[in-house]
């Protein structure tokens, strides 16, 4: 559950839908976490609107009739916000506004928010602005809405068309500035890896708001932002970490999300520079989660855009103190065994167990099975700075634990 804190949270409402592509289980738990964007962004659901329908409608996302609904509720119970799962076109956008008479948000424009909240360094804000300007590029027409209520036409058409391409021009131009900048800062950042030497560099990847924060702040002995929320980081934080005696570099990347919006994908690109040029790879998911496996295949799809898919990676398996089996009856002839009910001892003889030694089981929160991990990363540290610097083998022995 998501606690309620002693702040003012905007009431939302949430739009989903049902369709082929999409089924109720599948859209219950986009709209789980879409609730989750809405908190993160300081806002609070009362009512989930789910419609069945074989897809979209292309005018209003919903029908008629549950679009009557969602605004009869709104207007009694005074929401200020509807938001809706998946992004909505500009068309879509102004219809939904008119009838609704409230904010209206898409999926795309939450995160967009969020990422704007979060984002705290110089680059990390320019990148949110590129995104923000692309996002609003197609959907100036439905700002300029008043001069179509203006009544009479002559006169009318002429200027509120040329406000229109103004803003245009000056959106484009300012996307324009915004990916010189980033192509500046990513020259500089280019120069910063490379004068870091040869030293072994690890990324840490994976779903958003799996603990990859809380394992870097347990590795490296550092204090990165870490909480509970989406998008707790976006600002690729690098710190020197020593396991035994063998020191390497560590990078914690911005968590990857589904349905993540196309204009982040290509902003956040540069950031994920750090990934591209990583030597191994820790992919930490959240095996507490119920449809973790869907997170590895949406974390493994942005792996592969990037030309990462490839690289050695460990599976690490965070908050196994947060796991819970879901009991099975196995006195119900009925009743079929799912995953739900595997314990983590049968999870590591499914395909878990093809991995080998390549996946690890642990609580980054509460250091269990610390060790093991750490074991698991300096051989796979050892072997690749052993192959970069073979005179340097007899430096680094086995790991045999901390002093600690």
């Amino acid at each position: 559950m998501i606690e309620k804190k002693d702040i003012e949270l905007e009431k939302a409402v949430l739009i989903g839908v049902v369709t082929k592509e999409q089924d109720e289980a599948k859209s219950k738990e986009y709209l789980d976490e879409l609730e989750f964007l809405t908190y993160t962004a300081g806002g609070e659901v009362i009512k989930r609107f789910i419609q069945k329908m074989e897809m979209p409608n292309p005018k209003t996302f919903i029908g008629t009739g549950k679009m009557e609904d969602v605004r009869r509720f709104i207007e009694e119970n005074e929401v200020g916000t509807a938001i809706f799962d998946d992004e909505l076109s500009a068309a879509q956008e102004r219809n939904i506004s008119k009838i609704l008479n409230c904010k209206v948000l898409d999926r795309t424009n939450l995160i967009l928010d969020i990422f704007a909240q979060r984002a705290q360094t110089s680059y990390a804000r320019t990148q949110v602005e590129l995104a923000q300007c692309e996002y609003l590029l197609p959907r100036l027409k439905g700002m300029w809405t008043h001069l179509e209520r203006q009544k009479g036409g002559i006169g009318m058409r002429g200027p509120g068309e040329t406000e229109i391409e103004t803003d245009r021009r000056i959106v484009r131009d300012r996307i324009s500035l915004l990916k010189d900048k980033i192509k500046t800062i990513d020259k500089q950042m280019a120069v910063q890896r490379g004068n870091r030497g040869q030293m072994v560099r690890v990324a840490l990847v994976g779903y958003t708001n799996v603990g990859k924060s809380t394992l870097m702040n347990v590795i490296s002995k550092s204090d990165v932002f870490a909480e509970n929320k989406l998008f707790a980081t976006l600002d690729t934080t690098v710190r020197k970490v020593v396991i035994g005696n063998l020191p390497f570099l560590v990078s914690d990347t911005v968590g990857f999300i589904r349905k993540l919006p196309t204009q982040l994908v290509e902003s956040f690109k540069s950031t994920l520079d750090e990934v591209r040029e990583a030597d191994l790879l820790l992919h930490v998911v959240d095996i507490s989660h119920s449809n973790f496996e869907e997170h590895i295949a949406s974390v493994n799809k942005i792996l592969d855009e990037i030309d990462s898919a490839d690289k050695p990676t460990i599976m690490v398996f965070n908050k196994i103190d947060a796991y819970e089996a879901v009991p099975f009856d196995g006195d119900d002839l009925i009743a079929t065994k799912t995953k739900a009910n595997y314990t983590l001892d049968e999870w590591k003889k499914t395909w878990m167990n093809k991995i080998g030694n390549d996946a690890i089981f642990i609580s980054a929160l509460n250091k269990e099975n610390l060790e093991a991990f750490k074991k698991r990363v300096y051989d796979e540290v050892r072997a690749i700075h052993v192959s970069r610097f073979p005179y340097n083998h007899f430096l680094y022995p086995d790991y045999e634990g901390d002093d600690e």
